[in-house]
């Protein structure tokens, strides 16, 4: 699945009903990466490379994660996409764009929705190279 453009969501931004009000734009862009999890997670330095990434997520929770980022104090635009099925190492798996009024507002907006998303509505399985 194609990852959409961030500079074409800006564009549509900019159109919202309070695109008068955002002061800053954060994005976050995850990829799938060659080194395994447990190792830049929990420092197992013999973990083998990641080939692979099977990715899968719950649609209606990250709705509701997205919805919950919006009524964060200075938020006024939210917009992700998600990919999803087996990825390869450098292939996008998600996309996430968020505008509000100051830079601490929308660090911690980014923060969280982003966090919410990786911990409770992705099922991510690493496939090494055999």
């Amino acid at each position: 699945m194609e990852k959409p453009s961030v500079d074409q969501w800006l564009k549509e931004a900019g159109k919202e009903e309070n695109a008068e009000k955002i002061g800053m734009y954060l994005t976050h862009v995850g990829v799938v990466r060659q080194t395994a999890r447990a190792q830049v997670r929990e420092g197992k330095v013999d973990a083998a490379l990641v080939k692979t990434l099977a990715f899968s997520f719950d649609a209606e929770r990250i709705k509701r994660y997205r919805n919950e980022t919006l009524e964060r104090e200075g938020i006024y635009y939210v917009r992700l996409w998600m990919n999803e099925g087996i990825l390869d190492v450098g292939e996008p798996i998600m996309q996430v764009l968020v505008g509000g009024d100051i830079r601490p507002h929308v660090i911690e907006a980014l923060e969280f929705l982003v966090g919410k998303i990786k911990s409770e509505c992705v099922i991510e399985k690493e496939q090494p190279y055999s």
